[in-house]
């Protein structure tokens, strides 16, 4: 079993591939339609501004091939930056189109005295859908971010786990085989490897 990384030129493509390496599977690094298409799941990472992935994603053409593993219902896992461009928009430097896979829109957080920006450090998440495959013989714990931004769904169905940042953050979202962390797994000790590992079982088992 493989598990495409997908390469636009943008994200922490060798932690993550090492991390599923570490987790006894076989990661591909790789900007190839017919290798993200035929693998059994797919990682798309990020690091930077949403509108320079966007435009990255556009003009490789894998802002198409992303959507379709979607249609193709290959299970789909969008890390931090990746997360985000699941989503319909962003306001970060502007107003940027995302992939639109997931409705709902990424936005700032706002200044308060209450918290810094970005949000950086470790965080508890609450599971808000238990019944989530993501949280196979889990219980709640801790995962490391760094972000300015986050997502606002428009369906709460969407919501699967938030964290307490004076406000729920959205920190997993999801529907169907897509899924998206905005923390990173790969960095978040066991916790968020045994995350990682959940999604790489669905790729494994075709869910």
């Amino acid at each position: 079993m493989t598990i495409a990384i997908v390469d636009y030129g943008m994200g922490n493509l060798h932690s993550v591939s090492k991390a599923i390496e570490r987790l006894g599977y076989e990661a591909r690094i790789t900007s190839s339609r017919e290798d993200i298409l035929t693998a059994s799941g797919v990682v798309l990472p990020g690091v930077g501004a949403f509108g320079d992935a966007m435009q990255h994603l556009r003009e490789t053409g894998l802002d198409k091939v992303v959507k379709e593993v979607q249609e193709k219902e290959i299970p789909l896992l969008g890390i931090c930056l990746g997360m985000q461009l699941l989503f319909s928009s962003s306001e970060e430097h502007g107003q940027h189109e995302g992939l639109n896979i997931l409705p709902g829109r990424v936005v700032r957080f706002e200044a308060r005295p209450s918290y810094k920006v970005p949000h950086m450090g470790w965080n508890g998440l609450e599971f808000k859908q238990k019944e989530s495959p993501l949280f196979q013989d889990l219980t709640e714990g801790h995962v490391y971010f760094v972000h300015s931004y986050h997502v606002e769904p428009e369906n709460n169905a969407d919501l699967l786990a938030v964290t307490d940042y004076g406000f729920p953050v959205t920190a997993i979202a999801g529907r169907g085989s897509v899924y998206g962390m905005q923390f990173h797994p790969e960095k978040s000790g066991e916790f968020g490897m045994q995350l990682l590992k959940n999604f790489l079982k669905l790729a494994e088992s075709g869910v």
